[in-house]
């Protein structure tokens, strides 16, 4: 977004939004001191840019402060569930105040009132004297702000709310937005609106009837009204009339605060260049300080990021970003004609990498159909091909197979490097069309997810807005939402057009700012390119392999797992002593808390007793009634999950059922599967069993499973060094009959089979960084003996503490900890003055790693055995990865031969100081074969 008014407008800055948009946008940044600076760096970096933004325009700073405001006065609970702000970003405010002052901005922090009243305030005096004013921010609220001459900019997004603009996003003007916020509540601010209103029953209630006022005025035709649950409202809006008129009044930004500064007196002052070299060369922004340092060398035609405004400094102020910058145009072509097509051809044949993006019907790989394609091979160029495109009135376009054909030289070209946005996807899809891409070599979700694991979500639009600050062209936008969501070939070819071709531009461009961040960090680009990137096609053979399943065995199960609920349902109605709602959080408070007084052991953020898992769990050692609900819960998942839905997503082409492999999702580096998730199903029980036993090898064939045995205690021997967990695993001994030995004091053939179970709870426990508290709950022991336990376990494996302490301490010192193949895992909360969020992070310091290697050490594997199994051409195919466990099918006369072979190099992904143990068991199903 630039300046392009005749009269400079007024921008009034939203510094809490930017405090908190930096904090969480950038991985948790410290100095040599050990001073977090990443929200520091992120804030002063937007500033910069808006400040190119609106070069001519004064600029007013404006964070919240310290303490309550009149707010709190009016409702107790405002805020309430609002977590206090983390402790490595409390550090920051201060410094970001000094930089945003010595930049020579207005800086108002005001008691009493929040931001969003002073911004207000300035915007409504503004208006007053029809000044033009822009409200940089990304809080929702302020749209009520919006009118002829305040315009909402988020310029983290390059989004724009201007009259129509609200219109457009909310269905409705700015002036009914307070009505809005009043009706549906705001979980952030804890503003508690009126139950059972939603963001879509909010508008349905304001377009149909209009404000608050006329909603209570004409209550009758609520029920008239079109969105679901209004013949119901009227009596949920009356009974919370007051609730809803006491939202409004919170919801309503104040614009009547006395402030010492009128708008038309702000301006931008001049720097201070000694102070803001002080400032960054504290923060250690070394960059910084070279500018700085060097500014009078700049050249008048650089397009850096300004360090004040126009009017009061001259080219030689500018500062270069660090962030990269987009282009200041961007050349789309859709391609229609073979003119067209061969000149990028051309483009594509000489250019030594590109990006690529298919264009489909469906997320499933073996059901998507190809609409069309995408490139860019500069940031800012690209082109979208369509080719399926099939509305009425759509224009030609060039047949999909002889698009293909022609492309396929190019993409099955493995010298020519190509870049995508979760290219896994886009392989499995061309391999429908008999097309292997190959020269897949950099994925933008993949350096994201390497770089900085909970930076982000890792998908392509939050990537764009949050490293990029640049807002993409979103799928619902062009092609609606819910069930008259438009599929890809139904969109106009204009609209795809440019979205395509977006898609593909951004993703070069994301290439272009991760990787110079890995490359900087060599365990970083190790990760990237023997373990991630090498994996990439392994899982697309993987889900294109599918499971065989039998879905008339899932069907008996389910059948029988309904007949058990029934006579739970019966059993909680014998012991309750009446029927009620098993899925009811508020009919079971009611039964459980009030009515059998069982002991509140946890309450929700609306003080009510809670009825979570956790409770239950609890309350299960104690009382028949939440043992009960447990079991019905459990068998009403395992129904829900497993048996009544597998049979319904087995392909109907290939017979078999399709698992995504999502790399991208767990911090700690480990894989999840999703539609259907294959990594929950129970081992330890019964029901669990039974469903794995529908996996099935078909004829002629059989599953061979093989796991790491105790795979996260073998690596916490290796990290700890710990010479009596050492001997124990180089003995083969069973690690936890050990443990048992060495805590309670007996000989071997003395541990008991319970001995033996505490044992076990003890070694994963402490790995998990579980606290005595935790382990006698678990144990069902005092909290003295079960620390006598953990006392005694540190006396026999000295190593494991002294592993934990350090680890402790290096995550306190650099904010993150590493596996032994140096994939990083950041720890936001590490140094928390919240002692519970510190001690949180603290276990998780200590896990993280063992998880993380088990993770790289499985992810090793399997890419090793895919590679054999094609180098040797066996008949065998990896169906399933199930955590520490994969699952093969193989000809039944080459079994021994693949398990042989599996052993061998699952055992061999890693060299640590104690032997990986792989088990592997044969059968003619899952559960045969575990």
């Amino acid at each position: 977004m630039t300046e392009t008014q005749t009269v400079a407008p007024l921008v009034l800055v939203d510094g809490s939004s930017y405090l908190y948009r930096a904090y969480h946008a950038l991985p948790p940044l410290t100095n040599s001191k050990g001073q977090p600076t990443g929200a520091v760096k992120g804030v002063i970096n937007m500033m910069r840019r808006l400040l190119k933004d609106y070069p001519r325009s004064p600029i007013a700073v404006i964070f919240d402060a310290k303490g309550k405001t009149f707010r709190d006065d009016m409702y107790a609970e405002y805020k309430a569930n609002r977590p206090p702000m983390p402790d490595d970003l409390r550090p920051q405010v201060q410094p970001i105040h000094d930089i945003v002052q010595a930049m020579g901005l207005p800086l108002f922090v005001i008691e009493g009132v929040e931001a969003d009243d002073v911004i207000g305030t300035l915007a409504r005096q503004a208006t007053e004297l029809q000044m033009p004013v822009v409200i940089s921010t990304g809080d929702k609220d302020m749209a009520q702000l919006v009118n002829e001459h305040v315009t909402l900019v988020n310029t983290m997004t390059e989004t724009v709310l201007d009259i129509p603009g609200v219109n457009a996003k909310y269905g409705f003007g700015p002036e009914l937005m307070i009505d809005y916020l009043a009706l549906m509540g705001d979980k952030v601010d804890n503003i508690p609106g009126v139950p059972g209103v939603g963001e879509k029953t909010a508008q349905g209630l304001i377009q149909g009837l209009g404000g608050l006022d006329a909603i209570y005025a004409d209550l009758e035709n609520v029920r008239t009204l079109s969105f679901r649950g209004a013949k119901t409202m009227p009596e949920k809006l009356i009974e919370h009339r007051e609730m809803a008129y006491l939202s409004y009044r919170l919801a309503t930004i104040k614009t009547d605060v006395e402030l010492a500064i009128a708008p038309e007196a702000i301006h931008c002052g001049q720097p201070d260049r000694n102070r803001l070299r002080e400032l960054f060369e504290d923060l250690e922004f070394k960059s910084w300080v070279k500018e700085i340092d060097d500014e009078k060398n700049v050249s008048p035609t650089a397009t850096a990021l300004p360090l004040v405004c126009e009017e009061n400094a001259g080219t030689e102020n500018n500062l270069s970003s660090e962030l990269p910058t987009a282009p200041s145009e961007t050349n789309y072509d859709i391609i229609t004609d073979k003119i067209l097509f061969a000149d990028w051809l051309k483009r594509l044949q000489h250019a030594a990498q590109f990006s690529f993006d298919t264009e489909t019907t469906a997320l499933e790989i073996m059901d998507a159909k190809i609409v069309g394609v995408s490139f860019a091979i500069e940031a800012g160029v690209a082109a979208y091909i369509p080719c399926a495109h099939d509305y009425m009135g759509a224009p030609e376009q060039l047949p999909l197979e002889w698009v293909l054909q022609e492309l396929k030289p190019i993409l099955e070209d493995a010298k020519k490097i190509k870049i995508g946005q979760n290219l896994k996807y886009d392989r499995s899809v061309l391999l429908n069309y008999g097309i292997e891409l190959r020269g897949i070599q950099f994925d933008t979700m993949l350096e994201s997810y390497v770089w900085n694991s909970i930076g982000s979500r890792h998908n392509m639009d939050d990537l764009a807005q949050n490293y990029l600050d640049y807002k993409t062209v979103t799928f619902e936008e062009i092609a609606g939402k819910g069930v008259k969501q438009l599929t890809f070939n139904q969109l106009k070819v204009e609209d795809a057009g440019h979205y395509a071709a977006e898609d593909a531009d951004i993703t070069l461009r994301l290439h272009q700012f991760f990787w110079p961040q890995l490359e900087k960090v060599a365990p970083l680009k190790s990760i990237f390119e023997t373990i991630e990137m090498p994996l990439l096609p392994v899982l697309s053979h993987i889900e294109r392999n599918g499971a065989l399943v039998d879905a008339k065995l899932l069907g008996q199960q389910s059948v029988e797992l309904g007949e058990r609920l029934v006579q739970l349902e019966r059993k909680a109605y014998d012991i309750a002593g009446q029927e009620f709602n098993l899925s009811s959080p508020k009919q079971l408070g009611v039964i459980l808390f009030e009515q059998q007084k069982l002991p509140v052991l946890k309450k929700t953020p609306t003080g009510t007793p809670s009825t979570a898992e956790e409770v239950l769990q609890e309350l299960a050692l104690d009382y028949p009634l939440p043992k009960v609900l447990m079991e019905y819960r459990g068998l009403a998942k395992l129904k829900s999950t497993y048996t009544d839905k597998l049979p319904l997503v087995i392909n109907k082409r290939t017979g078999r059922i399709h698992t995504s492999y999502h790399q991208a999702v767990a911090a700690t580096g480990r894989l999840s599967s999703q539609d259907p998730n294959l990594q929950n199903i129970p081992i330890k029980t019964e029901e669990g069993r039974r469903i794995r036993q529908s996996f099935i090898a078909p004829k002629g064939y059989k599953l061979v499973a093989a796991d790491y045995s105790q795979i996260e205690l073998r690596i916490m021997a290796h990290l700890s060094g710990d010479a009596g967990l050492l001997s124990a695993f180089e003995k083969g001994l069973d690690v936890h009959r050990a443990t048992a030995a060495e805590v309670f004091g007996v000989g071997l053939d003395g541990v008991t089979s319970e001995m033996r179970r505490s044992a076990k709870a003890i070694n994963f426990g402490l790995i998990y960084g579980m606290s005595a508290f935790g382990l006698a709950k678990q144990l069902h022991v005092g909290r003295n003996e079960a620390q006598q336990y953990i006392d005694r376990y540190f006396e026999r494996y000295p190593g494991v503490q002294r592993y934990m302490n350090n680890i402790r301490a290096l995550a306190h010192e650099q904010g993150y900890v590493e596996t032994i193949f140096g994939r990083r895992l950041y720890l936001p909360d590490i140094n928390a003055k919240n002692k519970n969020l510190q001690m949180g992070a603290e276990r998780t310091a200590i896990n993280a790693p063992m998880q993380g290697t088990a993770a790289d050490i499985i992810k090793t594997a399997m890419i090793k055995v895919q590679a054999w199994l094609d180098q040797t051409q066996l008949d065998a195919k990896i169906i399933m990865q199930v955590h520490d466990e994969l699952v093969l099918e193989v000809a039944e006369t080459q079994v021994e031969q693949v398990r042989a072979g599996l052993i061998e190099r699952m055992s061999g992904a890693a060299i640590l100081k104690v032997p990986l143990l792989v088990e592997a068991g044969v059968g003619n199903n899952w559960d045969e074969a575990h």
